[in-house]
């Protein structure tokens, strides 16, 4: 399990006032760039040749990110061979709110946008 903070910024809102649910996506999506990066594992896709890609999104938006606002999200992975499953949850703090929660589903390509199963070398670290 992984989890990230960060806090909602005044360009980040719509018309309403609050974070726009776009920017939810984006929320999420850098939490994986930060659990990618604390694992070391950006170099070593990069080594192999192999980007993680998106190939499927589903998020439940529960409750609006205000300005200032300040969210968790806490991820977890599950393998279903040739994915990667990326269970999100994003709630506010202090109280711990759910605010949205997000299923990504991903994929290892290589630079002909061939899919691989995951490799064996990166499992053990990404899969924690």
């Amino acid at each position: 399990m992984h989890q990230y903070r960060i806090r909602a910024r005044g360009y980040e809102l719509d018309s309403y006032g609050h974070v726009n649910n776009a920017v939810f996506y984006n929320y999420f999506e850098q939490a994986r760039w930060e659990l990618f990066q604390e694992k070391g594992l950006i170099g070593e896709l990069t080594s192999r040749g192999l980007f993680l890609v998106v190939v499927d999104v589903n998020i439940r938006y529960q409750h609006e990110v205000k300005l200032g606002d300040e969210v968790e999200i806490t991820t977890t992975l599950k393998k279903d061979e040739p994915f990667i499953i990326f269970e999100q949850r994003m709630k506010l703090l202090p109280g711990g709110k759910a605010a949205a929660r997000a299923r990504v589903k991903t994929v290892f390509v290589d630079a002909e946008r061939i899919s691989h199963d995951i490799p064996e070398a990166i499992e053990p670290v990404f899969l924690q």
